[in-house]
Formats: C-alpha cells, sequence, structure tokens
C-alpha cells in the first residue's frame, strides 16, 4: 500500500470513528433529556429487544389512570390514547399491584377485566406483558411498559427480566427529564420574550395606528372647539399608553448576556414547533460563558438552519436542541428522528446553507458538521471555540 493510500485509509477511519460518535451522541441525547422522546424511544427498545410484534408505553395521566400515548410496532390506532384506569385491564392491574402482569390471551384471560377487548382485538392483539416503569427516587409508578405478541404465547422469565430491566432504564431517563423540566427559568424569559413580542405587534401597532388618525383630524378640525378638545385630551392619552407600553416592553426585555442565546433557541423551537406540528425541545446542558455577538449569532444561524431542513427535507416525529459547554468552547446540537426525502441529495454533501456556516465557524476556528444515521434522523451539530480573554498589562 502506497503511502498516499495509506494516508487515505487512516482519514477514512477517523472520519467513521468521529461518525459513530455522533451518532452515540445522537441516540443518548434523544434517549434522556425529553420525557417524550425517552418514552417513544422505550416502546421501540421493547419491540426490537424482546422480539414482540408491538410494544407501547402508557404515561400516568393521574395516580389512578395510565394513558397510552406512544407505540411501536401497531397497525391501527384503536390503542392510541386509550386511557386505562387502577385496575382495569392488564395495563391498569400493574398500576394497581406494582408489579409484572401477562396474559396469554388477552379476550379469554379471566384474570383481567374486558373493558377494552374492542381495542385490544381490534389491533390484533392476544398475548401481553406489562411491567412498571418506577422512579427509582420517588419510589412511585410513573409510566407502565407493554409488549404484545399477535398469537397466543407465553413470556419466559428471560423477557419479563428483560422488560425490567428496560423499565429500569426508562425510569433513570424519565427522571433526568424531569430534572431538566423543572427548570423554568428559561421557559419564563421565553414567555417574556413571546409577550414582549406580542405586545409590539399588537398593542404598539395600535396605540401608533390611533396616534396618527387623532393628528390628522387633529389638523383637518379648525372650527369646533369640543371637538378639538377632546382630541386634545385622546391625544395625550395615546402618548402616555404609548410611554407606558414603552416601559412594559423593557421591564419584559430584561435578560442576562448568558441567557439570551438560549432563550433565543428555545423561541426558535417553539415557532419550529408551532409552525411544523413536530414536537421540538430545547436543552441546555451546564452553566455558559457570555459569548460575543458574532458567536451567538452564529450558533442561532445554526438552530435556524437545522430547524429549517428538519421542515423541508425530513419526516420527523421529534426534534431535540441542545446547548452546552464543551472542550473549551460551546456546542450546539440539532437532532432528529426523520426519514430523508430520497430525491434528495445525500446529507454528506451539504447544502449551501450548512456550507456557509462551516465557512463562517472556520474562519472563528471552529467546525459544522451535517450526518445522517443508516436507521433515519440527522444530526446537525457546530463547535465554537470560547472568547479567549484578553491578556492584561
Amino acid at each position: 500500500m502506497s503511502a498516499e493510500h495509506r494516508v487515505n485509509a487512516e482519514r477514512a477511519i477517523e472520519q467513521e470513528s468521529v461518525l459513530d460518535a455522533l451518532l452515540r451522541e445522537r441516540e443518548g441525547l434523544l434517549g434522556t433529556l425529553d420525557r417524550v422522546v425517552a418514552l417513544h424511544g422505550t416502546a421501540r427498545l421493547i419491540r426490537d429487544t424482546i422480539g414482540v410484534d408491538a410494544a407501547f408505553i402508557a404515561d400516568l395521566d393521574n395516580s389512578d389512570r395510565a394513558v397510552i400515548r406512544w407505540l411501536a410496532g401497531n397497525k391501527t390506532n384503536s390503542l392510541q390514547n386509550l386511557a386505562v384506569p387502577r385496575g382495569q385491564g392488564v395495563g391498569g392491574t400493574v398500576l394497581a399491584l406494582g408489579r409484572p402482569m401477562q396474559v396469554s390471551d388477552y379476550v379469554q384471560s379471566s384474570a383481567i377485566t374486558h373493558q377494552f377487548d374492542e381495542q385490544v382485538s381490534g389491533e390484533g392483539i392476544s398475548a401481553i406483558l406489562a411491567v412498571p416503569i418506577i422512579d427509582p427516587f420517588a419510589s412511585k409508578i410513573v409510566a407502565v411498559a407493554y409488549a404484545a405478541m399477535r398469537t397466543s404465547a407465553r413470556f419466559g422469565d428471560d423477557a419479563v427480566g428483560r422488560m425490567e430491566t428496560i423499565a429500569s432504564q426508562a425510569a433513570k431517563a424519565l427522571h433526568v427529564a424531569g430534572q431538566v423540566e423543572s427548570t423554568r427559568d428559561r421557559a419564563v424569559s421565553a414567555e417574556r420574550q413571546r409577550m414582549q413580542a406580542n405586545l409590539h405587534d399588537s398593542v404598539g401597532a395600535m396605540l401608533f395606528s390611533i396616534g396618527a388618525q387623532v393628528r390628522d383630524l387633529h389638523t383637518a378640525v379648525t372650527d369646533n372647539p369640543g371637538l378639538t378638545t377632546r382630541l386634545t385630551r385622546l391625544e395625550q392619552e395615546v402618548s402616555a399608553a404609548s410611554i407606558a407600553l414603552r416601559e412594559s416592553l423593557l421591564a419584559l426585555s430584561e435578560s442576562t448576556p448568558e441567557r439570551a442565546l438560549p432563550v433565543e433557541l428555545a423561541e426558535h423551537c417553539r415557532s419550529f414547533e408551532a409552525r411544523s406540528g413536530v414536537p421540538a425541545r430545547f436543552v441546555q446542558l451546564g452553566d455558559l460563558r457570555p459569548l460575543d455577538a458574532e458567536r451567538t449569532s452564529l450558533l442561532v444561524s445554526v438552530v435556524r438552519e437545522g430547524l429549517l431542513n428538519v421542515e423541508k427535507h425530513t419526516q420527523a416525529y421529534y426534534v431535540v436542541v441542545s446547548l452546552s459547554a464543551t472542550d473549551d468552547g460551546v456546542q450546539v446540537v440539532v437532532a432528529d428522528d426523520g426519514r430523508p426525502d430520497p430525491t434528495d441529495e445525500p446529507v454528506m454533501s451539504c447544502g449551501m446553507g450548512v456550507r456557509a456556516l462551516s465557512e463562517r465557524a472556520a474562519r472563528l476556528g471552529g467546525r459544522v458538521s451535517l450526518v445522517r444515521d443508516e436507521d433515519g434522523g440527522t444530526t446537525l451539530r457546530a463547535w465554537l471555540p470560547g472568547v479567549e480573554k484578553r491578556a492584561t498589562a
């Protein structure tokens, strides 16, 4: 092998390693930082690991009722959003007893109630195994995991053990997701920004229009003292209202520099979800040092480009945007589970938008990469070095 071939082979191995690391990062991120993603992924994991025909997860609506929301391998929607009260059916029995429960033939079983025979038969399911997902820190059931077969069958001890292991992993992921969701500061800041924009666009525009019309009337009216007085008073009231609005907008816009970027990224996720209907979650991993305007602008552009690509080129069920401090810098990741349009060019060729972002990042000593998982999903990642501290005399 020539020296050139050896170098190229080494570079290929290096790139493959980077790709593998990115895909592992994507799976870990999607599986632990968002409740919806964790439960959806658990349903697919059960089906693939246990080797069953279908799997589904019921999330607790309250302490006495679970609702089946996430399914894998289903052929119909008969079980989607099915509410299962405590003590009813297989899942309700698990909810009441706090331990695994199985039936080899659901419709014929005498061990359960039969309020859901129609829905289960509609999906063509016979054998069902359900286990509780228990929060290890609060010692309470937070969800119920199901494995199902379309023929009569008995789940052995090995299958039950693997289901309990998956349930334990899911419980830990849900706990982490709960901790992330409990941090409300970003949500409050995002809501303040949304209110600020709404006030500016609606009330602000209305006051400007009223003020302009009143001024025009005041100019046109010259021989009606009573009306002139009323218009003068109205002008004063509009002016006072405008001043009050500006003060409100200033109060709502108060934000520290280090929180400005997370708030803006969260807003982009909110807007994307409203436009596309695809759930988009923003997660900040740890504290960030304040960034300069150029780095902030680039990271916002990366997220905007990533969300736009998802909207235009994939059929995604969910998107996770993460922001974190790492390797003496900061990185942002936009990860989705979508299937790409087969008519599109391969992702590794990158579109003009991603190439332009890569060039901007390179000028700052950073990098941008876009990779596609063979099993579905795309990850856009940008890393920038931190702002260097200036030397002092």
